[in-house]
């Protein structure tokens, strides 16, 4: 086993232990909570070597990073999820690779999308990113639709040709009145997740957590949670 893949295969076995112990704590299956590992800046090799140690879901939020490492790793049995802001110019690129897309926040990437699977012939699971940092009517400072605009944009979707509304994905805000109350914030969306299930019974995927707080999105009721610091490391510089 080469250096890299005994990191990874460490920390991997870590965040499991995580997660593992943060389900047992809430009374839920570890079968209840997906890992979705985010390979944003780090090469394809990794994702290789993620992949052999049993990954099946990854996470990316540039395409310009996403798009040569999804066509490097195309023999992979791997889902991609898109994850970062997503202009609707960047679409065409992103329905070539993406299983989801985490961060629909707006009708007029819902078009986008919808046109392009279409245009493929496939179909792309969308979550509507949650803005819990925003006012009912406005977008949040990092993407996301607030609360008040949920239902609309899922109508969109889940009528929209080729897409397939999953549910719902939030990030922990830092400003707001869930600063720092990363479990408030991910009970809010829970709430939000079941009020949504009443009209899309089907749209039962959160998306919430990171390397810092997965304990807590667990605790909450989250059913996928995206980590990456804590299983490639922080590279110098980024922070």
């Amino acid at each position: 086993m080469t250096e890299r893949k005994e990191q990874l295969a460490a920390n991997l076995a870590k965040v499991e232990r995580r997660i593992a112990d943060a389900c047992a704590a809430a009374g839920r299956e570890r079968e209840e909570v997906t890992l979705i590992v985010v390979t944003k800046t780090y090469p394809a090799s990794d994702v290789r070597i993620l992949s052999e140690l049993g990954v099946r879901h990854v996470a990316e939020n540039r395409d310009q990073d996403a798009a040569p490492k999804a066509a490097a790793c195309s023999d992979l049995s791997l889902s991609w999820h898109f994850v970062g802001q997503l202009q609707t110019n960047k679409v065409r690129s992103v329905v070539g690779y993406a299983d989801v897309v985490q961060s629909v926040d707006r009708s007029r990437l819902v078009a986008a999308l919808s046109k392009e699977a279409e245009r493929v012939g496939g179909e792309v699971g969308c979550l509507i990113q949650v803005a819990l940092d925003a006012g009912e009517s406005a977008r949040g400072e990092r993407g996301g639709v607030a609360p008040g605009g949920i239902a609309e944009l899922a109508d969109l979707v889940a009528g929209a040709p080729g897409l397939r509304l999953g549910g719902l994905m939030t990030v922990a805000p830092l400003t707001g009145e869930y600063a720092g109350r990363q479990r408030a914030a991910f009970e809010r969306l829970m709430d939000l997740s079941t009020d949504l299930r009443r009209t899309h019974p089907a749209a039962n995927m959160v998306s919430a957590g990171m390397s810092a707080d997965l304990e807590q999105a667990v605790a909450a009721g989250a059913t996928h949670v995206r980590v990456g610091s804590a299983v490639l490391g922080v590279r110098p510089g980024l922070g």
